[in-house]
């Protein structure tokens, strides 16, 4: 029995102590609230419990957002031209339209006519009409054979190249340059990319000539000589393609490009945007802007017209709704300007890939090369599934001066790009040339060095630099002149009286 008072006795003295601690630990609570040191956990507090920011991976958002905007200016092109072409024709049926006699009744020209002649896109095309006198109209409409078309073209799917004697029938210089290469090329494995490639172009081909569309060029059919995994001893990867070098002309900045021609901010086709992207770091607004906002009104004025007809209006407001997430994005960010940024453009479908480690990604460093030049650049757009090869106008006149969006730097399959996979930046930002060319360096020497007399390319900076502000020379302050001694005046109270004129003597008779 004695045994549970002892253990109430020692219950109620853990609780009397158990009770004390945490009044002292409530006064000193107390005391700590009139000390610096509340501030400090305060802020302690307010940092654990504050909700984190979350960090959203804009990269994919970025190239749908780029590739939505090709699409829409591809599509606005093509409904111009078709639109073109038919004001043309009617205006020539308008011209041609005579009212004269009916002709005179012939009867149609029989037999087979061959034709053989070269597309626009460069493909031998040979053609062989044969007209057959048939029945009357309403039998003949109905028999598939009346009007029937065999249409047979001949695509042969090339080969990658793989040894270093196939890659430099493009450029003999190619292992001078790179000393590296013959060993890489000793392991190297031919990307599945290629195939794909290849695949993406027949693909469209069969689909264009289902539809009798205009085909795929043969340049742009066989832009693609080689696309190569490459492996450095120390794991470093190389993404190796060989292609020819085509223009792109997108991009703007406001923070360093604020002023554009007025035929490109008012142009439906020009891309303001590319994949790189980075938050807008200055106050001046991107130049295109304006020309998007005059676009957003001119749609609103027509879709406000009674005689837009619904399916129109339907295709206005989407219009209109694109119009101003592409503005709310220049007012963002800031990208990349194809005029005066060297830059690179792979397919959208490599650099949105995740399961392949030797894809690039947009930022990926890169170096290009043509002749015996070396050119340090970046990943900086996507571009088509079916074409490879393509750069910015800066890099494209740097290699050919008389480049333009309009006129390709090398239509031959001489150029080399090597893409570096997982070396972009973390922290996005505008270029920097010089940062550029000692990254690719390094990256370079992990795969064997530059060869002995050849260097990077240092590029210059060309953008516009504002003016300096007038400088205004400062105006002493004239001399203060010689003081003048003047005499007081007299005090009002005692005025000096004037001094009358003598008066003349009197004059006195002889």
């Amino acid at each position: 029995m004695n045994e549970p008072r002892n253990s109430n006795k020692r219950k109620g003295s853990d609780l009397s102590f158990f009770g004390g601690g945490l009044l002292v630990l409530a006064i000193l609570g107390l005391g700590l609230l009139f000390t610096p040191v509340a501030g400090k956990i305060k802020r302690g507090l307010q940092e654990i419990l504050a909700p984190k920011p979350v960090l959203v991976k804009t990269d994919d958002e970025d190239i749908r957002r780029q590739i939505e905007s090709r699409l829409r200016s591809e599509m606005e092109e093509k409904l111009e031209k078709e639109l073109a072409a038919l004001k043309a024709e009617s205006e020539a049926a308008k011209a041609s339209r005579q009212e004269n006699e009916p002709p005179p009744m012939l009867e149609p020209e029989l037999g087979s006519v061959t034709d053989v002649r070269k597309l626009r896109s460069g493909i031998p095309f040979k053609t062989e009409v044969k007209v057959e006198k048939g029945g009357i109209a309403s039998k003949e409409r109905v028999t598939d054979a009346s009007y029937m078309a065999f249409y047979q073209l001949t695509v042969k799917f090339p080969q990658p190249a793989k040894t270093l004697a196939e890659l430099e029938t493009s450029n003999p210089k190619l292992s001078k340059l790179l000393p590296g290469l013959p060993k890489l090329l000793e392991k190297a494995e031919v990307s599945s990319w290629f195939n794909k490639l290849y695949e993406n172009k027949t693909s469209r081909i069969r689909q264009d000539a289902n539809t009798l569309n205009e085909l795929l060029t043969r340049h742009n059919l066989y832009d693609c000589e080689t696309i190569l995994n490459l492996n450095a001893e120390n794991g470093r990867k190389v993404f190796f393609l060989q292609a020819e070098m085509d223009v792109v002309s997108d991009g703007s900045d406001g923070d360093r490009l604020p002023t554009m021609p007025d035929e490109i901010v008012n142009s439906t086709h020009y891309q303001p945007f590319t994949s790189l992207g980075w938050p807008k770091q200055g106050k001046t607004p991107n130049p295109m802007i304006a020309g998007w906002e005059r676009r957003i009104e001119g749609a609103e004025k027509e879709l406000a017209a009674q005689a837009t007809a619904a399916p129109r209006k339907a295709w206005l407001r989407d219009r209109i709704a694109y119009l101003k997430r592409g503005i709310d994005d220049l007012k963002a960010r800031s990208f990349l300007i194809a005029e005066y940024d060297p830059f690179i453009v792979i397919p959208v479908n490599i650099i949105t890939a995740s399961n392949d480690p030797f894809a690039p990604k947009v930022g990926d460093f890169a170096v290009v090369v043509h002749g015996e030049k070396l050119y340090p650049a970046i990943v900086g757009d996507g571009g088509p599934t079916f074409k490879v090869g393509e750069a910015s106008l800066r890099m494209a006149r740097e290699i050919n001066p008389k480049s333009s969006p309009y006129s390709r730097p090398i239509s031959d399959l001489i150029i080399s790009y090597l893409v570096f996979p997982g070396s972009r930046d973390t922290v996005k930002g505008p270029p920097d040339y010089a940062k550029w060319r000692e990254r690719c360096g390094e990256l370079l020497a992990e795969i064997g060095g530059i060869g002995a007399g050849y260097e990077l390319h240092e590029w210059e900076d060309l953008l516009p630099k504002p003016l300096p502000e007038p400088v205004v020379p400062a105006v002493e302050p004239a001399a203060d002149p010689a003081p003048v001694k003047v005499e007081p005046a007299a005090p009002a109270s005692s005025p000096v009286a004037p001094i009358p004129a003598p008066t003349p003597a009197p004059k006195t008779k002889p």
